[in-house]
């Protein structure tokens, strides 16, 4: 029986995305582990505790998931297999009788309460903000309160027996993320696919552009592109990049080796297909 370790507990969108890709693209013989944190989930499937792992790397609002991108690139050996692309809806969610008047404390994922600044700025001034390993693990501490709300999804509200005291509380109404599915494995190509990698240059005028000007060269569609610290020291930076296209296709071999072999750092982090889910396409994970 094979395993999908996603962000538990029970009503995250972590889970959503889990169980979205187990419906289209897994048998019945696989089923979703639920792990605490990002950390702890990728690092189960470095271990093989897990076959594979559905995590955030990116939303629409806030950018790229830190800790996705920094475990990817510096402390485990594992591929991106499978891109899901969900609308992020949130709410808000007490326990029965909570009234807005009643709310002091706020809980939630730093991202979730990001996503929601506006709505916090307008309604909630002032209160106090504690932020959890997850939406739903937020929804969970609530349970039982008086005084606090969470931001969370209708699963975990149903899940933990919570209300739904106000509905679509954040701030961008195309709020989306990308989730991806890690392995260890790259999975063939399907005609529709796109590939990952991340490297650093030297500090030279046109280091940069000699990469760049690669993709122009052949054609080849760049849909990220993003720097961050090489957490080396002060001035130094690694650069990611998505691009349409498999590494089996022989154009996108050439220009990894010719990446590889000038850069002076580079990790191929995987090439996989895509799929995004509107609304409408997203029926309520089972809790």
């Amino acid at each position: 029986m094979g395993t999908l370790a996603f962000l538990g507990p029970k009503g995250t969108f972590t889970q959503r995305a889990a169980y979205l890709y187990m419906e289209e693209f897994r048998d019945e013989s696989f089923r979703g582990v639920e792990y605490p944190s990002i950390p702890e989930l990728i690092s189960a499937v470095d271990r093989g505790e897990a076959e594979q792992g559905v995590v955030p790397i990116e939303n629409s609002q806030e950018g790229s998931i830190n800790v996705t991108l920094d475990m990817l690139t510096h402390q485990v050996d594992l591929y991106i297999q499978f891109e899901i692309i969900l609308p992020i809806v949130h709410n808000l969610l007490v326990s029965h009788g909570t009234t807005m008047n009643d709310i002091t404390k706020i809980l939630s994922h730093p991202q979730a309460i990001a996503q929601c600044r506006s709505f916090l700025e307008r309604n909630l001034k002032g209160v106090e903000i504690h932020y959890t390993l997850s939406t739903a693990e937020a929804a969970k501490r609530v349970v039982g309160t008086s005084d606090s709300a969470a931001i969370s999804t209708v699963e975990a509200a149903q899940a933990f027996g919570l209300r739904v005291l106000k509905k679509n509380i954040h701030d961008n109404g195309y709020n989306s993320t990308r989730f991806v599915v890690l392995g260890k494995e790259i999975p063939p190509p399907t005609g529709r696919d796109k590939s990952s990698i991340v490297f650093m240059v030297d500090h030279r005028p046109g280091s940069l552009y000699k990469i760049l000007e690669i993709f122009a060269r052949f054609n080849i569609n760049l849909t990220k592109i993003e720097s961050r610290p090489a957490k080396t020291m002060l001035g130094q930076y690694l650069f990611y990049i998505d691009f349409e296209g498999h590494r089996q296709q022989d154009i996108i071999r050439r220009i990894l080796e010719t990446i590889s072999n000038s850069a002076m750092y580079y990790k191929y982090l995987g090439s996989y297909p895509y799929k995004s889910y509107g609304h409408r396409d997203i029926c309520p994970s089972p809790v």
